[in-house]
């Protein structure tokens, strides 16, 4: 809860954090990016820790670690400070969080596990929910006279019961793994992220320079040339393993992984913005709408399993059709309203869409993917699709932010939020067309995705 919470908390509290630190659009977006390029520059290394030296002892510093970051985030002076303790908080999220997958598979035997990815999952999609709800009530109810920082101080007391309670409950585990880490491997990784993310955040406040353009160009590089150097050299843990991407489903897979969490996170940035500096919405207001969309993936998920054993691939294809038409109703919507005020209820059907689609397509996306991966390859593939996931989210923070900050000035709030609408919609139509190079029904039974 800890991680999903923190993915989510900040954005209805965004409005306030640019009031009072004071920031700029481009401070915003690295208030959510930043949290996104820690996770993704950590995950995979994180695990492999994990199984070398333990992963109750990563767990338990991962904790250690979100707790210090949520203190100083709350503390926070100015933006450059909240930035740099969110981009901390991420890399402490992201060591804690392969931890605790990789604990229940030997926690639990192969009747039980089931059940409590189950229950993970819904934890999951709860804490997601209940992150975008806290955000607004915590902001709202000013606590002490912190405002804001509440969203990050409620972590500190949840941190330290999950300390005492995990290394007093949880059990030891770990591989025999041999052989060294790779440390080296994952530096590049992290620079090469956030060489790509830096100028599609900083570009346009810059007028698009030269260094932006060499920047993005330099991290695509040092992706293929870390890739290709692991895989000449026989590293023995690669972190981009080139006999993946050679397979079209895997390629596919990991792109509509990557647009499809950069339209969502990209949406619901500039969407709470709109919603309470254009609409004058309360946080907690902004939240509880944003609650219909959550509600959406819980009405869907029961249909899920039975739609995938009778269309296969077919359901991720539904999925992310449903998921555009959704955004595409609340874009409607927008662009339909008073220029002063829109009503919530006119909002709520497109959402509600929104989340059956994302459900549809999430839910078997793994899994499918993951079903045309030796087995071998599955754990890193696991960890490359969830770095993925979390560059995707700050790659559409980027993109549609700039789309949406770009045409505040000259044309205002709404006019932007239409644009910036239609950007996250063209990602799932994008998603919709991958979905075709993927198996038709997923074979084999792969491990859940870290």
């Amino acid at each position: 809860m800890l991680d999903m919470i923190d993915g989510s908390i900040v954005n209805t509290a965004l409005p306030a954090i640019g009031r009072d630190l004071p920031a700029t659009p481009v401070g915003l977006q690295w208030t959510v990016s930043a949290y996104m390029l820690g996770f993704a520059s950590t995950l995979i290394v994180a695990g492999h820790l994990g199984d070398r030296y333990g992963r109750k002892m990563l767990f338990l510093t991962g904790v250690a670690l979100f707790l210090v970051t949520s203190a100083t985030s709350a503390a926070a002076g100015d933006i450059v400070q909240l930035v740099t303790s969110r981009a901390l908080q991420g890399v402490a999220a992201a060591s804690l969080l392969p931890q605790v997958l990789g604990s229940l598979r030997v926690m639990f035997d192969d009747n039980e596990r089931g059940k409590a990815f189950a229950l993970y999952g819904a934890i999951a999609g709860i804490a997601t929910a209940a992150g975008v709800l806290l955000g607004g009530v915590l902001t709202d109810w000013n606590l002490f006279g912190w405002g804001w920082r509440t969203i990050f101080a409620v972590n500190i007391p949840l941190a330290l019961v999950v300390l005492v309670l995990g290394a007093w409950l949880i059990p030891s585990s770990r591989e025999n793994a041999t052989g060294p880490v790779n440390l080296g491997g994952n530096l590049i990784l992290a620079g090469s992220l956030v060489a790509i993310v830096l100028p599609l955040v900083e570009g346009r406040a810059n007028g698009w320079p030269l260094w932006g353009w060499a920047c993005l160009s330099a991290g695509v590089l040092a992706l293929v040339g870390s890739a290709c150097y692991e895989s000449r050299r026989g590293v023995e843990h690669p972190l981009l393993p080139v006999a993946l991407f050679a397979k079209p489903a895997f390629t596919a897979g990991l792109l509509i992984q990557l647009f499809f969490y950069a339209g969502m996170s990209g949406f619901f940035l500039v969407f709470t913005i709109w919603l309470q500096s254009g609409q004058g919405y309360s946080p907690t207001r902004a939240g509880l709408l944003m609650v219909a969309f959550s509600a959406g993936s819980m009405f869907g998920a029961p249909a899920v399993d039975p739609l995938v054993a009778k269309i296969g691939r077919g359901t991720l294809i539904l999925g992310a059709v449903i998921m555009a038409a959704g955004l595409f109703w609340v874009r409607f919507q927008i662009g339909d309203a008073d220029t002063s005020h829109a009503g919530a209820w006119p909002l709520v059907p497109g959402l509600l869409l929104a989340g059956i689609g994302l459900i549809f397509l999430v839910i078997p996306l793994v899994n499918t993917v993951l079903s045309v991966v030796p087995a071998q390859f599955a754990g890193g593939a696991s960890g490359i699709l969830s770095t993925a996931q979390q560059f995707g989210g700050a790659v559409g923070v980027a993109v549609i932010g700039n789309v949406f900050f770009g045409r505040t000035q000259h044309h205002g709030l709404t006019d932007a939020m239409v644009h910036a609408a239609t950007w996250a919609i063209g990602a799932y139509v994008v998603c919709a067309v991958l979905c075709l190079a993927l198996p038709r029904k997923a074979v084999g039974n792969q491990p859940n995705s870290i």
